[in-house]
């Protein structure tokens, strides 16, 4: 009975356990479907950057655990957002701010992992400059920068180079110097055209702003009209014989000189013979020269000795006009430095000798009655003088 029976009883229990494992495995279907998530890695350079500067992000450190890794997703965290499926990317941030960059890995068996890090961006000064649109020449120009300031709350370093065509520190770059560290600065013009220069802000923590800035200066506007003057010098002195007096005047400072007389009179002689006087004129930038002697009085008819030098039209007349000029005293001196009326200009040195006062002692050894003698010099110039009226551009 047992021989025919133990293997068809061997085959059902083999049969029964295969069931029961099969079974039971049907159970443990979760098992087999567990997702393996990824570990991710992140390095970015720099952490700390200028408005405006890039970051490199680095993640090809990260690692798949199972598989490999299929997509990096990166949040910026400035609202921008990409992906790449490698592991290295970089971004520009335009704006100043602390930023939660965040990167996401996916491994091809569907599992994730994520890792931030924290990027600051400094922000740049707002750069506020505001100087005059017109400006004339001997004015002085305030250059304002009061109203710039840093986003973040920084203080503000201010730096000037008022003109690039003056190297102040000598150093050889006219474009770096340091005239000014105030908000506002006051540049002075002393004459008509550009003056090129430039403001920087630093706030200190590694972010400049530069501005290129350009003044115009322009010329005055000057109406010339002309008069004509008599300015009148006098001297009075006593001169012993052998005697030289000295005077200077310069008349054409105000304006062309046109004519001029000056007469040189002596105190009459009481007795004969008359004393003999010297008139000289010496201008000196023209190495002009005139002499006259004193001529004898005719005592009956009470006339005095004289002595006359004059000269007329040294000069032309100026022309009334409109003109521009950097300035009143410049335009002065074209209107007096004009080649055609220039003429007695500079220094007018006047010279009085008393070559002879007579008449000596009647008696030898007896004093001399009249050993010198009061004399008078007047001197009359005429002058065409320009008057300057500073006048508004059409």
């Amino acid at each position: 009975m047992s021989s025919t029976q133990g293997p068809y009883r061997v085959g059902f229990v083999m049969l029964a356990a295969l069931v029961m494992a099969t079974t039971s495995l049907a159970g443990c279907t979760g098992v087999l479907d567990t997702t393996v998530d990824p570990r991710a890695s992140l390095n970015a350079y720099p952490l700390q950057i200028q408005e405006g500067e890039t970051v490199t992000f680095d993640a090809r450190d990260s690692d798949a655990i199972e598989g490999v890794i299929t997509a990096f997703k990166w949040d910026f965290g400035d609202g921008q957002s990409s992906e790449t499926v490698s592991g290295f990317t970089s971004h520009t941030y335009a704006s100043f701010g602390v930023f939660n960059a965040q990167l996401t890995i996916t491994n091809d068996q569907g599992g994730t992992d994520d890792i931030t890090t924290i990027v600051f961006v400094n922000g740049a000064p707002q750069l506020n400059l505001t100087f005059p649109d017109s400006i004339r020449s001997g004015d002085s120009a305030l250059l304002d920068a009061s109203e710039s300031y840093d986003p973040e709350g920084k203080d503000l370093m201010f730096e000037w180079d008022l003109d690039w065509s003056e190297d102040s520190d000598n150093d050889g770059d006219p474009r770096n110097d340091v005239d000014a560290t105030t908000d506002t600065v006051l540049v002075p013009t002393d004459t008509s055209g550009t003056i090129t220069g430039s403001i920087l802000l630093d706030d200190g923590n590694g972010a400049t702003v530069q501005e290129v800035f350009n003044l115009e200066i322009m010329t005055r506007r000057y109406e010339v009209t002309w008069k004509t003057v008599e300015v009148e010098y006098s001297w009075d002195e006593y001169l012993a014989q052998g005697e030289e007096w000295q005077g200077n005047i310069t008349p054409g400072v105000q304006g062309r000189v046109l004519d001029y007389e000056g007469v040189l009179t002596l105190a009459q002689d009481v007795i004969a013979p008359q004393d003999n006087f010297t008139l000289n004129l010496y201008i000196v930038d023209d190495n002009y020269k005139r002499t006259e002697q004193t001529a004898g009085e005719n005592i009956t008819s009470n006339e005095s000795a004289t002595a006359s030098v004059a000269d007329e039209g040294l000069n032309g007349f100026g022309e009334d006009g409109i003109f521009d000029s950097d300035s009143a005293e410049e335009l002065m001196e074209f209107l007096l430095a004009n080649p055609s009326a220039r003429s007695g200009q500079g220094e007018w040195v006047w010279t009085v000798v008393a070559q002879q006062a007579e008449p000596d002692p009647l008696f030898a050894g007896a004093p001399d009655p009249d050993p010198g003698n009061d004399w008078t010099l007047t001197v009359m110039v005429k002058i065409h003088v320009p008057q300057l009226v500073e006048i508004a551009y059409e």
